[in-house]
C-alpha cells in the first residue's frame, strides 16, 4: 500500500514487486492462449481452458500441498511417490471389496501421517527437508511394489459413476467433479493462508526461521503442520488420479513432484519461502497444461518438448525470481 500510496503522489502507480511473478504469469497463460487462438483452429474456447483443469485436476491439489511446504522454505519430493501409493491401496482394497468412502478416508489418513512423520524428523532431528522427503520418495514408491508390480484395474462401481460424470456448464461446455474438488481445495487453502494463524506462521517462518522462533511463533508446529498438509494434499491427489486412470500403478505420477515443483516456481512463489500466493500456483498450473494442449494441437512435436519448455520456463522464473530479491536488498 505505502508504494501504491507514493506512487500516486508522484503521479504514477508503482506495482509492489511481490506482485510481479504472479502478474508475470496470468500474462504468459493469456499470451499462450492468445497465440494458439491464433495459430490453430478451435483452440481459443472456454473448454480448452477447462479441459486443462480436468486434466490437471490431481496436480493442482498435489501442487497446493507443496505451496504450503515451499512457502516455509522446505521442499517435498515424496508427493509424486505418495499419489502413486495411494492409487495402489485405494485399487487394492477395492478390488478386496472395501466400500469406497472408507477407502478413500483411509488412503487420505494414510497421506496424512506420512507427511506428518516426514515434517516430525526434519524439525526435530534438524535434517534437510531434501534428504527426508528423498527418503520418503523412495519408501513410498517402494510400497507400491509391495503391493503389486502390475497395474489394478478399478471396477468400483462408486469410482467408476464418479469418473464418467460430467458437470454441464454454459453453452457446451463441462467439467469433472474432480475439478470441483480441486477448486475447493484451493479456496480452502487460500483462506488458511491469508486468514488464519497458521497462515501467517507459514510466511512468517518462510520469511525467516530464526526471527520467527524470536518472536515466540510454534515453528515447529508450523512446519509439521505443511508437511501434514502437503502429504494429505498427495493422497487427495491420488484418489483424483484414480478416478482420471480408474487404476493404481506403482508407476503413476513418476516425475510429479517435479511438475508441482514447477507450477509453484512459474506461478512466482519464491523457492526461499516466505513470498508467494495460490494464485499464481493455480496460474503455474494452467501454464503448464497449457503448453501440453498446445503441443498436441501442434502434432509433429514429441511430448518431451513439455519438458523443454518447461525447464526454460523455471530458468526465466528463477532468474526474475533473483532479480526481485536483490532489488528488495
Amino acid at each position: 500500500m505505502t508504494s501504491i500510496a507514493g506512487g500516486l503522489r508522484s503521479g504514477r502507480v508503482q506495482l509492489p514487486q511481490k506482485y510481479i511473478p504472479v502478474l508475470v504469469t496470468a500474462g504468459l497463460f493469456v499470451a499462450m492462449f492468445v497465440a494458439g487462438g491464433i495459430r490453430y483452429e478451435g483452440f481459443a474456447t472456454g473448454q480448452i481452458v477447462l479441459n486443462v483443469f480436468v486434466d490437471n485436476a490431481f496436480l493442482l491439489v498435489v501442487a497446493v500441498g507443496m505451496t504450503f511446504v515451499i512457502l516455509t522454505g522446505g521442499i517435498d519430493l515424496s508427493v509424486g511417490s505418495v499419489v502413486a501409493l495411494s492409487t495402489m491401496i485405494a485399487a487394492s482394497l477395492l478390488k478386496d471389496g472395501w466400500p469406497a468412502f472408507g477407502v478413500i478416508g483411509l488412503v487420505l489418513l494414510i497421506g496424512a501421517v506420512l507427511g506428518l512423520g516426514m515434517g516430525a524428523i526434519i524439525h526435530y532431528f534438524e535434517i534437510q527437508p531434501f534428504i527426508v522427503t528423498l527418503a520418503g520418495m523412495f519408501l513410498a514408491r517402494g510400497l507400491c511394489y509391495t503391493i503389486g508390480t502390475d497395474s489394478i484395474p478399478i471396477e468400483n462401481g462408486t469410482f467408476t459413476s464418479f469418473a464418467q460424470t460430467r458437470i454441464d456448464l454454459v453453452g457446451d461446455m463441462w467439467i469433472s467433479p474432480s475439478v470441483v474438488i480441486a477448486v475447493l481445495v484451493v479456496l480452502a487453502a487460500a483462506y488458511v493462508l491469508h486468514y488464519t494463524r497458521l497462515g501467517r506462521n507459514v510466511y512468517a517462518t518462510g520469511g525467516s526461521e530464526q526471527s520467527a522462533l524470536l518472536m515466540g511463533l510454534p515453528v515447529a508446529r508450523t512446519k509439521i503442520a505443511v508437511y501434514t498438509i502437503s502429504g494429505f494434499c498427495s493422497a487427495l491427489g491420488g484418489v483424483l488420479l484414480s478416478f482420471y486412470m480408474l487404476s493404481g500403478y506403482g508407476l503413476h505420477a513418476v516425475g510429479m513432484e517435479l511438475d508441482a515443483i514447477a507450477a509453484v516456481v512459474i506461478g512466482g512463489t519464491l523457492l526461499t519461502g516466505g513470498s508467494g500466493y495460490l494464485l499464481g500456483t493455480v496460474l503455474g498450473v494452467l501454464v503448464l497444461g497449457l503448453i501440453q494442449t498446445i503441443i498436441s494441437f501442434e502434432g509433429t512435436l514429441s511430448s518431451w518438448w513439455t519438458k523443454i519448455f518447461i525447464g526454460l520456463l523455471l530458468f526465466a522464473f528463477i532468474l526474475l525470481q533473483r532479480l526481485i530479491t536483490a532489488r528488495r536488498r
